[in-house]
């Protein structure tokens, strides 16, 4: 519930700050004239939809398994980040559209002052909210809240870049009077967009990858397979590891061979014994474990993952 509480807590705040900052961003780019900035207020606004829906999303996916749902709703996450990125995808084509038109017919930029206060404030707020999201995110396992805090890291750097680029306006159009720089607000609002799109490729690839039960990263399968190993007193050897995730929730499931004459209680307690090891260090894991007698006679599955000091020796194992 505490960990329910602190997701929920800074899914709001991004959609506070979003709120503000689409506002803001909007009222200076009319105010100017900044296609850049307009630009940047279009992309608040995406990310205020991610964050609305990031906020939905891991208030949804914490619900218990139902009779609907027996493997919970942990997914939710996941397809959140995968509307959020499509999300990023159209916006950013907007821009590019919006900056091609502005470079045909480039028009002055008014009050420059104004627009690079306006992005330094966005940049600091984002940098502020994305660490909080990262931090959370982290400890909590959540895909929602990874992909929220990437775009407002993403809003950053393209802050920044159009902050730079109205410095550059201001500073030219001094050194060089009588000469019109009014070109690099457009150009930086591509900028921008191709940033976007890169960003919306990753958040793409991470969230669709589990919606597929695609299995869990090397490193943590590894770790996996190291606890089983540990239990290699009483465990003669073990196959048929699969694993997926769904959110922050993962799914493992494999077999382990045991001496055929061990009894069901001990069997048991090895498996309790695995399953909360595992559980230590992924909290929000379901397990499957299947038992299985062995005779020394290791059929090609089980080789690779026998544990005998012979392999196919089942005497020298109870010896």
């Amino acid at each position: 519930m505490e960990s329910q509480r602190r997701k929920s807590n800074v899914a709001l705040l991004s959609v506070i700050s979003n709120t503000a900052l689409v506002i803001l961003k909007l009222a200076a780019g009319l105010l100017i004239g900044s296609v850049s900035i307009l630009s940047e207020a279009i992309h608040s606004a995406t990310d205020l939809i991610a964050a609305v829906i990031a906020l939905f999303s891991v208030k949804t996916s914490g619900r218990l398994p139902d009779s609907k749902h027996p493997f919970g709703h942990g997914k939710i996450e996941n397809i959140s980040g995968t509307i959020e990125a499509l999300l990023i995808f159209l916006a950013a084509g907007w821009i590019i559209f919006e900056a091609a038109a502005k470079l045909r017919h480039p028009t002055p930029v008014e009050t420059v002052g104004w627009g690079v206060g306006v992005m330094l404030f966005s940049a600091v707020v984002n940098i502020v909210v994305s660490e909080k999201l990262f931090k959370v995110a982290k400890e909590t396992d959540s895909v929602a809240l990874e992909a929220d805090a990437l775009h407002l890291r993403t809003d950053v750097y393209t802050s920044v870049g159009v902050m730079v680029s109205l410095a550059l306006i201001w500073v030219g159009e001094r050194v060089f009077p009588g000469r019109h720089f009014h070109w690099l607000d457009p150009v930086a609002a591509i900028a921008v967009a191709l940033l976007i799109i890169k960003t919306a490729y990753d958040l793409t690839v991470k969230s669709s990858r589990d919606l597929l039960d695609s299995r869990l990263p090397d490193q943590e399968e590894e770790w996996i397979v190291d606890i089983i190993k540990q239990h290699g007193s009483t465990i003669h050897g073990f196959h048929g590891l699969r694993t997926r995730k769904a959110g922050s929730f993962r799914f493992v499931e494999f077999h382990i061979n045991v001496d055929p004459l061990m009894t069901v209680q001990d069997s048991h307690d090895i498996s309790e014994k695995i399953t909360v090891r595992i559980k230590e260090k992924f909290p929000h894991t379901s397990l499957t474990i299947h038992t299985e007698p062995c005779d020394g006679n290791c059929e090609e599955k089980c080789l690779e993952g026998c544990m005998l000091p012979v392999k196919g020796d089942i005497n020298s194992k109870r010896e």
